[in-house]
C-alpha cells in the first residue's frame, strides 16, 4: 500500500477551546468517487497540537530530560499539575511549525545535572524526529534544542501536598 503524503495545507482553521484557532495539515490528499481504491477516498489532516503531543511525549521519554518549558512555564504548570482533575501538559516546551510535507520543532528543556547535555540533546532529537515521523507521516527538517536549566541534586522536589507539622 503506498500512502501519499501532504496534498495541501488546510485553509481554514479548525476551532479551538477558547475561541482560538489551531492550523491543520493535509498529509493525504485524497480523491472522490466510487472508482477510486478505497485507502484513496477522502483526506486526512493534522492539527499542529499533535505534532506538539507527540514531540513532548517523545522529549520526555529519554533519560537525563528532567522537565521541559522555560521557567514560567514550569512554574504555571507545576501549579497546574496541583489542581484536582488536573492533566500535566505534554506540550510544555514544545513549539512546531507545520507546513504541507514538513514540521519544524523547537524544544526548551531541563535536564539532570550530571548528564552530558550534548548526549541528551542527541538522544531527544533522534527520539522526537523519529516519534514525529512514523505517527505523522511529515518530514522533520529540524529540532532545535534550547537546555534552559539544570536540575541539581540538591533541588527539592515540589511538595505533593502540605504537611503538617504536628501530629
Amino acid at each position: 500500500m503506498t500512502t501519499q503524503t501532504a496534498a495541501a495545507k488546510s485553509e481554514t482553521p479548525a476551532p479551538r477551546a477558547g475561541g482560538r484557532t489551531e492550523g491543520t495539515t493535509a498529509v493525504s490528499g485524497g480523491a472522490t468517487g466510487a472508482d477510486q481504491p478505497a485507502p484513496d477516498r477522502g483526506r486526512t489532516s493534522i492539527a499542529d497540537l499533535v505534532v506538539v503531543k507527540v514531540a513532548g511525549i517523545a522529549a520526555r521519554e529519554i533519560p537525563g530530560v528532567y522537565d521541559m518549558g522555560g521557567g514560567l512555564s514550569r512554574t504555571i504548570g507545576a501549579v497546574r499539575d496541583r489542581v484536582p482533575g488536573g492533566r500535566p501538559n505534554v506540550g510544555r516546551g514544545v513549539k512546531v511549525e507545520v507546513g504541507e510535507r514538513q514540521t519544524a520543532i523547537d524544544l526548551d528543556l531541563v535536564v539532570e545535572y550530571g548528564v552530558p547535555i550534548t548526549d541528551v540533546s542527541r538522544d531527544v532529537r533522534e527520539n522526537v524526529i523519529s516519534a514525529v515521523e512514523r505517527v505523522t507521516g511529515l518530514e522533520v527538517v529540524e529540532v532545535n534544542i534550547t537546555v534552559n536549566d539544570v536540575r541539581l541534586p540538591d533541588e527539592e522536589e515540589p511538595a505533593s501536598g502540605a504537611e503538617g507539622r504536628v501530629e
